[in-house]
């Protein structure tokens, strides 16, 4: 079989950054969900039992961080979170099934979106450096400048 050319043919920078959304989006989903779960329980409880479970030391600083975080979070606290996370989540699986099918308007979608959050992105990367948090700003400063790029290109379109 011959390999497809011209605007058929792949693209795996695209596919790449649609699979990048949708995992990103996905997680999500299951954080939202998760969320959801904890209505009208006691979080600080239900997130020490899964330290427990996952056989993590209670006393490790990164258990405590977290129940120091989410611990006191009431219903109110969790719907605002989890709606929030589930808006993400939309915007993020949009972006990559509207890339997987080679959409122009998830091009723009995603370029503006991922875009607009590198300001923030840089300014919690002052707050905290980490080396993944710089990873996944470079990664999104990536993938505006490919898709920017990919846009003022003129659109080819396929030969009758």
């Amino acid at each position: 079989m011959a390999r497809a050319s011209g605007p058929r043919k792949r693209e795996p920078w695209l596919r790449g950054i649609a699979w990048f959304k949708l995992m990103k989006g996905g997680l999500l989903l299951i954080a939202a969900l998760g969320l959801g779960s904890l209505l009208h329980k006691d979080v600080a409880m239900v997130i020490e039992k899964w330290i427990r479970a996952l056989r993590f030391d209670p006393e490790d600083k990164l258990a405590r961080a977290l129940l120091a975080k989410v611990g006191p979070w009431d219903d109110r606290s969790l719907e605002i979170v989890g709606a929030g996370t589930l808006v993400y989540a939309a915007l993020f699986l949009t972006e990559g099934v509207g890339l997987l099918l080679r959409k122009r308007w998830a091009e723009y979608l995603t370029a503006i979106a991922t875009g607009s959050f590198i300001p923030f992105e840089l300014y919690i990367l002052f707050q905290e450096r980490t080396v993944t948090k710089g990873l996944l700003l470079a990664i999104n400063v990536a993938i505006v400048w490919y898709l920017i790029a990919r846009l003022k290109r003129p659109k080819v379109h396929a030969a009758s």
